[in-house]
Formats: C-alpha cells, sequence, structure tokens
C-alpha cells in the first residue's frame, strides 16, 4: 500500500486538545460496564461525586447482594477489569478515580463488599494425622550417621 506523503494524517483523539469541561460520564460507564452481569439491573444504584479542585472522583455503587459473585468474578477478575477502565477514562480527563463498593441490604448499609469477602472464607480443614483406614501410614526410616 502507498501512502501519499503529501497527505498528513490526524490523529483521532488529542488529549492535550481535550476541553476541560469535558469530562467522562462516570455514571453512565459504570452502569454500562455492570449492567450485564447484573440478573436484575434495576438494582444498580450508582451515585458519583467529583472534586473539580482536587481532580478526583469517587463513585459508589450498590446492587443486590446475589450478583455479587458475577460482578467480582473469579478472583475479582471481573471488578478489576472495570476499575481498570474508569480508571483509564478518568485519565484521559486527568483525574484519579476510586470505586467504592457497597451492600443493598438494610442490614449490610455502608459495609463494603471487600469486608464481606473476609468474613464468608470457611475455616481451614484440620487434617486427620491418625488416618481413616483407607490409605496406608507411610513408613519413617531411621537415619544412618
Amino acid at each position: 500500500m502507498f501512502l501519499n506523503r503529501s497527505v498528513q494524517q490526524q490523529p483521532h483523539h488529542n488529549v492535550e486538545t481535550q476541553s476541560p469541561a469535558a469530562r467522562p460520564n462516570y455514571e453512565g460507564l459504570v452502569k454500562f460496564l455492570l449492567q450485564p452481569f447484573l440478573e436484575s439491573p434495576e438494582s444498580l444504584s450508582v451515585d458519583c461525586e467529583i472534586s473539580q479542585s482536587l481532580q478526583k472522583a469517587w463513585i459508589r455503587i450498590a446492587f443486590d447482594s446475589t450478583d455479587k459473585g458475577k460482578v467480582f468474578g473469579r478472583g475479582g477478575r471481573n471488578i478489576q477489569a472495570i476499575r481498570t477502565v474508569i480508571a483509564a477514562a478518568a485519565e484521559i480527563a486527568g483525574q484519579s478515580v476510586y470505586l467504592d463498593i457497597y451492600g443493598s441490604s438494610a442490614s449490610r448499609e455502608g459495609a463494603s463488599f471487600d469486608d464481606d469477602r473476609e468474613e464468608r472464607l470457611p475455616p481451614p480443614k484440620s487434617r486427620d494425622r491418625r488416618g481413616n483406614g483407607n490409605s496406608p501410614r507411610p513408613i519413617a526410616k531411621p537415619r544412618i550417621r
């Protein structure tokens, strides 16, 4: 393919020429990213607070606790990907962003899902040293010096 050198290509998006009034629609972006994971998308609540002087944005979301596993994903991969996309949008606008996730049930009002994840870990299983009779015990050999 031949390029005509007389035609100068312009970039599609130039961050330096973006006006400071153009800020990302964090609420719309979060809804777009989260709703596919939710059984009941109408339960999603998004609150966005932007500090113009500090160039920071705080996004608080809440949804039905039954959808928590789908939103977080295995090992937290889904929520980490969502945070990465939001952080990239904020970086383009010259801001930093914080995403807080809250429970939506009345008894857990204001509690973070990160705290809830630690509470739900099952206790570690203890090993039965005596054996259950199904497997042979290993033979310990004496050391020779």
